[in-house]
C-alpha cells in the first residue's frame, strides 16, 4: 500500500513564464526598482514610466548607484566601502510585477553590474559584481546544476503585527492556529486576507496563512525567489491598515520567535530517491550543510537578536549541530521522510533579519561542497530526543560533537575560519559582508546620532534601554 503524503513538486512544475512583460507597462504610471543589501534592507527607487520605458530602449536597461549602496548602515558606510565609483543595477524584466498595494506601480528587480568590463585573476573580463547577493546566488546554483544537481525551495515567512512600535505593542493575543487570530472583522483579518490576495496577484504561489504562538505573530509560505516581494507587500499592507510588520527574531520573550524556515527539496534525474533513505545526493548536501552550519550561521542568523530565538527548548532549531527526522529541536528537519517525491530539508537556522540571497547562497554553498566531494553523512538521525535532552554519551554515539555559535560574535569568527565556504562565497563578498554586520565598539555611542555607525551592530546595539532596543529592532526589521 502506498503512504506516501505532501504535495509533490518538481523543478519542471515549478518553472512559469514570466507573467508581465512590457506590454503591461501602459497601465502603470510608475515603476519600483527594489534591491536589497548586505543589512538586508529593502531599497527602492520610483521611476515614471516614461523614463523606465527610456531606459528600457537602451543598450543596457538599468540605473547608476554608487558602489556604497551595498554597504549602507543607515547613511554611513562600512569600513571598505568608498563614495567613488558607481555600478549599473540593470533590470531583470522577467521579475516585473504590480504593486497591489499601490495602483499604478509596478516593480521589478535586477542584479548590480560594472559598467565596463573589469579583468579577473585568470585574465577573462567580466560585468559581474562579486558582492551583489542575487548574482552569487545564481553563481553557485549554476556551479550545483553542472553536477546534475537542482532543488526547490520555499520559505515560511513569520512575522509579527504590533499595533505600536513604542512601546511594542502586539495588535492582538492568540494561541498557535487558534481561530481567534481571525475574528471576523478584524483588522488582523482583513490585513491578513488582503496580504494573501496581493501575493497571489503578484505571481507568487501561496498555500496557506495562519496563527502562529507569539503575541500578534502570523506565518505565510511563498516560494523562495519572491521572498523580498513578499515581506514588502506585509509591511506595505499593515501600513496601509495602520499595523507595523515586524519580522524580528524574538521581540517577546515570553513567546516564541519568528523565523524564516527554508525547505529545500533535491533533485537529481539520474539518482533515484526511496522511502527507506535519502538519495546519495540529499546525504552529500545535508552532510556539507551540517560540516559548514556554524560559518552558514554568519548570514542567517546576522545579529545578536537572533541568538534570543536560537535556543533550546523553544522549538527553534537549538544549539547542536545536528539534523532529525520531524524534529523541530534541530537546525535541520527532515520532513516527508518516507515520501521521496515531497521529502524535503526544513532549515530553522534562518530568521528574518537575513539578506534571502545571502543566506541561501551559503547554504547551497555548504551544499556544494558536500555534494562536489561526495561528503558521507556522519551525523545520525536524531530522532528519539532532542540533542540538547541527550547525554554528552549519547551526543557522541549519534556524532553530534559541535555547537551552533551561540552568539553573532562567535558566527562572524567561525566564518572567518572556514576557508573552504569562504572561497566559494569569495574573499571579497566575505570581507565586505563582515565589515558591514562588526560591531565596533569605537562607535557605539549613546550620544552619537544614527548617521554616525558605521556597522549594524553597533547601529542596533547601543547604550540604553531593553525598551528602546527593542523599539529599534523592530523599526530596522
Amino acid at each position: 500500500m502506498d503512504y506516501s503524503h505532501g504535495v509533490v513538486h518538481t523543478p519542471q512544475s515549478a518553472r512559469s513564464s514570466p507573467k508581465w512583460g512590457a506590454k503591461d507597462l501602459d497601465n502603470c504610471s510608475f515603476v519600483r526598482i527594489y534591491w536589497v543589501d548586505l543589512v538586508n534592507i529593502r531599497r527602492c527607487r520610483v521611476v515614471t514610466i516614461e523614463y523606465f520605458k527610456a531606459l528600457l530602449q537602451s543598450n543596457r536597461p538599468g540605473v547608476n548607484m554608487t558602489k556604497t549602496c551595498l554597504g549602507l548602515v543607515y547613511l554611513m558606510a562600512a569600513a571598505g566601502f568608498s563614495p567613488i565609483g558607481e555600478y549599473i543595477y540593470t533590470l531583470d524584466m522577467s521579475t516585473l510585477k504590480p504593486c497591489s498595494f499601490t495602483p499604478g506601480h509596478m516593480s521589478v528587480v535586477g542584479q548590480f553590474e560594472e559598467k565596463t568590463p573589469v579583468q579577473l585573476p585568470d585574465g577573462s573580463l567580466s560585468l559581474q559584481v562579486g558582492l551583489c547577493p542575487r548574482t552569487l546566488l545564481k553563481r553557485i546554483l549554476k556551479q550545483i546544476k553542472s553536477r546534475g544537481t537542482e532543488f526547490l525551495v520555499g520559505f515560511e515567512t513569520e512575522f509579527i503585527l504590533l499595533r505600536s512600535t513604542d512601546p511594542v505593542e502586539p495588535s492582538n493575543i492568540h494561541d498557535w492556529s487558534a481561530s481567534v487570530g481571525f475574528l471576523a472583522g478584524s483588522t488582523e483579518s482583513v490585513v491578513l486576507e488582503e496580504i494573501a490576495n496581493a501575493i497571489r496577484q503578484s505571481g507568487i504561489p501561496l498555500e496557506m496563512y495562519h496563527p502562529e504562538a507569539a503575541p500578534g505573530q502570523y506565518e505565510v509560505i511563498p516560494t523562495a525567489d519572491a521572498l523580498v516581494w513578499t515581506r514588502e507587500i506585509i509591511v506595505q499592507v499593515a501600513a496601509k491598515h495602520g499595523l507595523h510588520a515586524t519580522f524580528a527574531p524574538r521581540p517577546f520573550m515570553d513567546s516564541t520567535g519568528s523565523s524564516a524556515h527554508a525547505h529545500i527539496s533535491v533533485h537529481s534525474p539520474n539518482i533515484e530517491k526511496t522511502a527507506d533513505k535519502l538519495s546519495e545526493n540529499e546525504s552529500s548536501f545535508l552532510a556539507g550543510i551540517l560540516d559548514h552550519l556554524p560559518a552558514i550561521t554568519a548570514f542567517t542568523l546576522p545579529t545578536s537578536a537572533s541568538y534570543k530565538r536560537m535556543v533550546d527548548g523553544a522549538w527553534s532549531g537549538g544549539t547542536y549541530v545536528c539534523w532529525g527526522t520531524e524534529n523541530r529541536e534541530a537546525p535541520i528537519r527532515l520532513t516527508n521522510a518516507t515520501s521521496p517525491a515531497s521529502r524535503n530539508f526544513e532549515l530553522r537556522f534562518i530568521d528574518g533579519t537575513a539578506n534571502p540571497h545571502l543566506a541561501l547562497a551559503a547554504v547551497f554553498a555548504g551544499g556544494l561542497l558536500g555534494i562536489q566531494s561526495s561528503m558521507q553523512l556522519s551525523l545520525k538521525d536524531c530522532v528519539a530526543k532532542s540533542a540538547a535532552e541527550m547525554t554528552e554519551p549519547e551526543r557522541l554515539a549519534s556524532g553530534i560533537t559541535k555547537r551552533m555559535p551561540l552568539n553573532v560574535g562567535d558566527a562572524r569568527q567561525r566564518l572567518e575560519q572556514d576557508s573552504a565556504i569562504v572561497e566559494v562565497l569569495g574573499k571579497d563578498l566575505v570581507n565586505s559582508y563582515l565589515a558591514v554586520n562588526k560591531a565596533s565598539t569605537s562607535s557605539a555611542s549613546y550620544f552619537r546620532p544614527l548617521s554616525m555607525f558605521q556597522t549594524l551592530e553597533a547601529a542596533l546595539e547601543q547604550e540604553e534601554t531593553a525598551a528602546e532596543s527593542l523599539t529599534r529592532l523592530v523599526k530596522f526589521y
